[in-house]
């Protein structure tokens, strides 16, 4: 498959380390051109050549290159109600989301880039409580299909980390502490990410083929939560 992405640029990397040591609207004003040239329309050419992928992966999940809008995340901080006065997001990343999902809280397909780190994969971050009760029930009815994705070779291998995600301390109302699946049923978002060996690998094409094949390995696991919400996949 071609297309126009070669990689990010190597001042990708340049621009956000010097973010980083200066994350002020001075400086920012100054290299907003720069941000353009480095991040954003090379962020619209790699989600442009991620979306004939992804049709073949997940038909039903959104590849949009549109720089205002799309499947990219803004770097603009909402910083109403964090103690983080930084106005600025000191890492790129873009969502693939299922097309019936208007926001960042419906399942997608994750790239996280970031000079800390890169990962890329797929989840559903903090759903509304409907939805994740559905999760919920989905895992508890459904043990031995949770079983086999979490049990795969492909997917351990892959995702080291196995399933992720930040939940309750207690059992959710309506299942048992001792339920074979607790760890999971406490979860409020479940993910799973592939960190990227090495940094600079998103400046070479190589990069879309290392997030094409970790997308694969989620693919059980994506249909698995598609599925659970209700939603075609």
């Amino acid at each position: 498959m071609t297309s126009s992405f070669q990689g990010f640029p190597k001042d990708f990397l340049r621009f956000y380390a010097e973010l980083i040591e200066n994350n002020n609207r001075d400086w920012f004003g100054k290299n907003k051109q720069r941000y353009k040239d480095v991040v954003v329309y090379p962020m619209c050419d790699f989600i442009e050549a991620m979306a004939p992928r992804l049709e073949a992966i997940a038909p039903m999940y959104v590849a949009d290159p549109r720089p205002n809008g799309g499947s990219m995340f803004r770097i603009y901080r909402d910083v109403r109600f964090s103690r983080d006065p930084k106005p600025y997001k000191e890492h790129a990343a873009c969502q693939f989301r299922h097309q019936a999902g208007r926001d960042a809280h419906a399942p997608g397909y994750y790239v996280h880039l970031a000079l800390d780190g890169v990962r890329f994969g797929g989840g559903i971050y903090l759903p509304p409580a409907p939805i994740l009760t559905k999760i919920r029930h989905a895992i508890d009815e459904k043990d031995a299909n949770w079983n086999a994705i979490k049990s795969d070779p492909d997917f351990n291998t892959t995702f080291t980390d196995g399933i992720r995600g930040d939940g309750l301390k207690r059992a959710p109302k309506g299942f048992p502490i001792d339920h074979p699946q607790i760890e999971d049923l406490r979860r409020k978002t479940l993910f799973v990410m592939k960190p990227l060996a090495d940094i600079k690998t998103i400046t070479t094409p190589g990069f879309v083929d290392e997030v094409d094949d970790a997308f694969q390995k989620a693919t059980p696991f994506m249909r698995f939560l598609t599925n659970a919400v209700e939603l075609p996949f």
